[in-house]
């Protein structure tokens, strides 16, 4: 069992997260992305982005911010509630 040490976030948390972060860059301003929930793999990872619109200019720094917070956070496992 891999043990992780990412902070869960719910896929809003993650997209306002990512939203801010690309913000903050100058040239990532104008970014257009989608979060994905995915399959768990061994690795942990259960979310990805899509870019969906990224100027030439500003797809490595668009692609490093994603890294980092894809290293940083996992989606949280959401409760189902059952009807009684």
């Amino acid at each position: 069992m891999l043990y992780s040490e990412k902070t869960p976030a719910s896929l809003d948390e993650i997209r306002a997260r990512v939203a801010r972060a690309l913000h903050r860059h100058p040239l990532c301003r104008e970014v257009r992305f989608e979060i994905v929930s995915t399959p768990r793999t061994r690795k942990g990872g259960n979310w990805t982005i899509s870019i969906q619109a990224v100027a030439p200019d500003a797809l490595w720094e668009a692609s490093e911010i994603v890294s980092d917070i894809q290293e940083a956070y996992e989606l949280a496992v959401v409760a189902e509630s059952r009807a009684a």
